[in-house]
């Protein structure tokens, strides 16, 4: 692929990524937040499980596959969707986005636990850097808010859905996979929203143009695009660059909502992005024994 349009591309999927959550902060001021990601992901699955059916993408066959893509979804979508939305209430888009993406180096602990891989020491590193760069985005203290608390919960269930996936993803097709995680996960948010909440959405142009945004731009366009990159690029190097996404969340509420960046918070963010990149950059093949994180 040529490098201009790669970048581009990886511009384009990590700004989307980023910006989603100071979109869902705007679009908060209409809804509450369960029932608004909930129509998001209901709204992206639907229209993408259309899409892979037309497309005549292999459906699974077997109940047990129906299974797993609902769990998937429980933890990718409404584990760290309703986290997130809810947890948008207490703290500001750019906080939460750096906290969620922290996720691949709680995956390198998870697999290390659960899994009993091996990584390099880069890689170790790369945690220890991150979890400094959390620390002090938190300012350095761990009065925690509830916001930060459900920003990392966001993580840890963005990590499980990664475990899930790498264990069970291999015997389904992607596209079909990442419609229904959606779908399921959407419908698991509109039920936690009946229970945990009055729902509530306010029908007019703008509410409705923001929810739009986050289901087609910021969920099916994202998931396309990133998609995309990882087939035709080498996954390890193209997730390194996940660590622009926080970057983005961070711009974007600075730019849109007013938000005030403490120094505190750019610096825990740059090592947390420095983080990500160690644990993820690989400079040349993986040795047996040895595993690299892709997310």
């Amino acid at each position: 692929m040529n490098k201009f349009v790669f970048a581009i591309l990886v511009i384009v999927t990590t700004s989307l990524m980023g910006s989603s959550f100071t979109i869902g902060k705007m679009a908060l001021a209409y809804s509450t937040p369960l029932l608004l990601v909930g129509l998001r992901f209901l709204l992206a699955g639907l229209i993408m499980a259309t899409i892979v059916k037309l497309l005549k993408r292999p459906h699974p066959t077997l109940g047990r596959d129906w299974l797993r893509m609902a769990i998937i979804g429980f933890a990718q979508t409404t584990g760290v969707m309703g986290c997130t939305f809810v947890g948008l209430r207490t703290i500001t888009a750019g906080e939460i986005s750096i906290l969620t993406f922290t996720n691949p180096l709680l995956v390198i602990i998870l697999t290390t636990i659960f899994l009993k891989s091996r990584y390099r020491s880069r890689q170790w590193i790369g945690v220890v850097i991150g979890f400094i760069g959390v620390f002090l985005t938190l300012g350095a203290h761990l009065d925690l808010k509830f916001g930060t608390m459900l920003g990392l919960l966001a993580a840890v269930s963005w990590a499980i859905g990664t475990l899930l996936i790498k264990k069970w993803g291999g015997s389904l097709d992607i596209w079909v996979l990442t419609a229904y995680q959606m779908f399921f996960g959407g419908v698991a948010l509109l039920l936690l929203s009946i229970v945990l909440e009055t729902p509530a959405f306010a029908i007019n142009l703008q509410s409705v143009l923001l929810l739009t945004w986050l289901a087609i731009m910021a969920s099916i366009v994202q998931f396309a695009g990133w998609f995309f990159l990882l087939q035709k690029g080498d996954p390890g190097k193209v997730s390194a660059f996940l660590f622009l996404a926080p970057f983005f969340g961070v711009l974007s509420g600075w730019f849109l909502l007013d938000e005030q960046i403490s120094w505190y918070v750019i610096v825990g963010g740059l090592l947390i992005f420095v983080g990500i990149f160690l644990v993820n950059w690989q400079s040349k093949p993986v040795k047996a024994g040895e595993v690299s994180i892709e997310s």
